[in-house]
């Protein structure tokens, strides 16, 4: 592709049709313009607005404080998961059960408690990467009991 366009469309076509794509959605914004200003109740009134745009910026202004916030999601969840699956591990040993289930279990709970830690390292995607691949493991020894 030599990035030219086609010899049978000249550079006046392709700027007619840029021109007349921009007037179709100029078009669309104008008619939905007009349909809100046909409603039944003002624009002003505060059941319209759903918040300030100014709390707005505050929640989402701040990637530090959304940084932070991951991590400690990380590192909660992993938390709660390696817990569950080491009492699941626990309680499926003093069961009847396969030598599989706890140990699958168990190795859940070392998976989530490994994404745990790369969560409170900053590593939240991988935290979570690593916390569906442990909750899988854990529903495998789900499977074999």
């Amino acid at each position: 592709m030599s990035g030219r366009p086609d010899s049978d469309t000249g550079p006046d076509t392709a700027d007619s049709e840029a021109a007349a794509d921009q007037d179709e959605s100029h078009d669309l914004l104008d008619e939905s313009h007009d349909l809100l200003d046909e409603s039944d109740k003002p624009l002003d009134e505060p059941d319209d607005l759903l918040d300030e745009p100014d709390d707005l910026l505050d929640e989402s202004g701040d990637p530090l404080e959304d940084a932070r916030r991951a991590r400690w999601t990380a590192v909660g969840t992993g938390a709660a998961l390696t817990l569950a699956g080491l009492a699941a591990a626990l309680l499926r040993l003093t069961r009847s059960a396969p030598a599989l289930v706890p140990a699958a279990y168990a190795a859940g709970a070392a998976v989530c408690a490994a994404a745990s830690v790369l969560g409170s390292r900053g590593r939240t995607r991988r935290a979570l990467w690593l916390l569906i691949a442990g909750v899988m493991v854990m529903a495998l020894g789900d499977q074999f009991d």
